[in-house]
């Protein structure tokens, strides 16, 4: 029967990915996107990969797909024809998606089996001041990584905002919502943030011990905070608003703070001592997960506006 689940599972992932590129229509294609990302998460499952299940499901369909969204509505209050021509083929695209097949079918094949980290993992878990090993590695064995990460995605979020013009600056982000009173975005906006900022926090809180940490559960955040935002009950701030630009440098300021501490107590930059790696990793996890879903839900509303729109 595992086999039979297994096998009925990757035939489905390969049905959906081929619909969702070989699909007619934008929106059918996301929506294919956002079924092709949840079966990816069972998929990892079965692996007994649960961290990177839970960011599949998180990221790759859950915010992903409400940034494609978000895009594809852009389009249609643009007023640009977001569908392709019907009969249209992107050779390119086609053929470059033929070349990575390949490439990939050629690393499983040829490559060689990466060695697996359990003895010196297991050997130096004890010191990491966590039980889950993802956690340890990306917040102490291997902290720059994670820290690079942090600083990447709020360079991203510069970026878009850099896109935004000189006039706008004093504008709430994006564009305001309006829905309809008594619908079902209204009645989601209300059910759904309690049980999505419990669900996050205790992501974010079992993450030392357990499947889950500060990108999965900042990612649940900020898909609560942008539910609420398109139920129009919270309105999108501004970019001059100094709490929300703190709130944007938290996880890197811990973080980095963290990594100084660790330096000038003889353990090395970015190297927890055991006595207080297990306080220090709570409080950068903590910290990153607020910087995480503030910046996240800012990408997906997009920079201010100007006119009536953006006020």
């Amino acid at each position: 029967m595992t086999w039979a689940f297994d096998a009925a599972l990757c035939a489905l992932i390969l049905a959906v990915a081929l619909a969702t590129v070989m699909g007619r229509g934008v929106f059918r294609a996301i929506v294919f996107f956002v079924v092709y990302g949840l079966l990816l998460s069972l998929a990892w499952v079965r692996l007994g990969a649960i961290d990177v299940a839970l960011a599949e499901a998180a990221i790759g369909a859950g915010l992903t797909g409400v940034l494609f969204l978000a895009a594809f509505g852009r389009l249609a209050r643009s007023g640009a024809d977001a569908d392709p021509p019907p009969g249209r083929v992107n050779i390119a695209a086609a053929l470059a998606s033929a070349a990575l097949t390949g490439a990939l079918a050629w690393a499983w094949f040829a490559l060689p089996l990466p060695a697996r980290p359990g003895p010196e993992l297991a050997e130096a878990l004890p010191r990491a001041g966590v039980e889950n090993p993802v956690t340890a590695v990306l917040l102490n064995f291997r902290a720059w990584d994670t820290l690079l990460e942090s600083v990447v995605l709020l360079a991203a979020l510069l970026g878009l905002w850099m896109l935004a013009r000189d006039d706008a600056w004093t504008e709430r982000l994006g564009l305001p919502q309006h829905v309809r009173p008594g619908g079902v975005m209204a009645s989601f906006g209300r059910l759904l943030p309690p049980v999505g900022v419990l669900v996050g926090a205790y992501v974010v809180y079992v993450g030392a011990d357990r499947p889950g940490g500060a990108f999965q559960g900042g990612t649940v955040l900020a898909a609560v905070g942008l539910v609420a935002a398109l139920a129009g009950l919270v309105r999108p701030p501004r970019v001059t608003e100094r709490a929300w630009r703190a709130a944007l440098v938290a996880g890197p300021g811990v973080f980095l703070a963290a990594g100084v501490a660790g330096a000038a107590l003889g353990a090395g930059f970015l190297t927890l001592p055991e006595p207080v790696a297990g306080a220090a990793i709570f409080a950068i996890e903590v910290a990153l997960a607020l910087s995480i879903a503030v910046t996240l839900a800012f990408l997906v509303i997009g920079p201010p506006e100007t006119g009536p729109e953006g006020s």
